[in-house]
């Protein structure tokens, strides 16, 4: 209890941490807010903070971890701090950006769906859910609800988040910082699949004949 709590507020601060950082690339509080998709932004990521506040999140290591793919997660943060900042800059001095308020609007749409998407199997593992690649204690291969057709729906909602984040400020920059997203995130999906597949076997391996691994019908 006390490290998923832990884990919690680290998230929190984390998001916080975030938006902060793109006021700052902004230029401060009046200049972000004077501009309603990202009043819309700041007020989506508060939103999702407090859904998050009522999820099972954690790092637990559980009963069994691959730790070699530990470099992605660092690898992930580095990118989630530099598309806190660099795409509300380019927005701020026009640097490689796209025209039309419209732009921004998609982006706010596709920020909080993704969102939605990220959290969305964090409920559904509950506390199978880890930051970690881990096997968890009595952990079961969920195959139902949204991992009926993906099995990867927090790594695809993360990359549809990211990529809101950027159309939002109307920055290339920050589409190209969602791209490069995938390497790290692929690491991480073929580091689960294996230990999944070490744990659960042929179970594992019909599930994932069935499904797609990240984008639904296409991969």
């Amino acid at each position: 209890m006390r490290r998923a709590r832990g884990s919690l507020l680290a998230s929190v601060a984390g998001s916080l941490l975030y938006l902060g950082l793109a006021v700052l690339g902004r230029g401060g509080i009046v200049a972000f807010f004077s501009i309603p998709a990202l009043t819309a932004v700041a007020v989506s990521t508060l939103g999702l903070v407090v859904v998050g506040l009522f999820s099972p999140v954690n790092l637990s290591s559980g009963v069994r971890e691959d730790r070699d793919n530990r470099w992605a997660l660092v690898a992930l943060m580095v990118i989630g701090f530099a598309s806190a900042y660099l795409p509300a800059y380019t927005d701020r001095v026009g640097f490689w950006t796209v025209d039309g308020n419209g732009v921004r609007w998609f982006g706010v749409a596709l920020f909080i769906a993704g969102g939605l998407l990220r959290l969305w199997p964090v409920f559904a593992l509950q506390g199978q859910f880890s930051g970690l690649v881990a096997i968890q204690p009595g952990h079961t291969l969920v195959t139902t609800g949204v991992y009926s057709v993906v099995r990867n729906p927090s790594y695809l909602g993360l990359l549809v988040n990211a990529l809101g984040w950027g159309l939002a400020f109307r920055s290339g920059i920050g589409v190209l910082l969602a791209i490069l997203n995938v390497p790290p995130l692929l690491a991480r999906i073929r580091s689960e699949e294996m230990l999944l597949e070490s744990q659960f076997k042929g179970e594992y391996e019909a599930y994932r004949a069935r499904t797609s691994r990240l984008i639904p019908g296409l991969y």
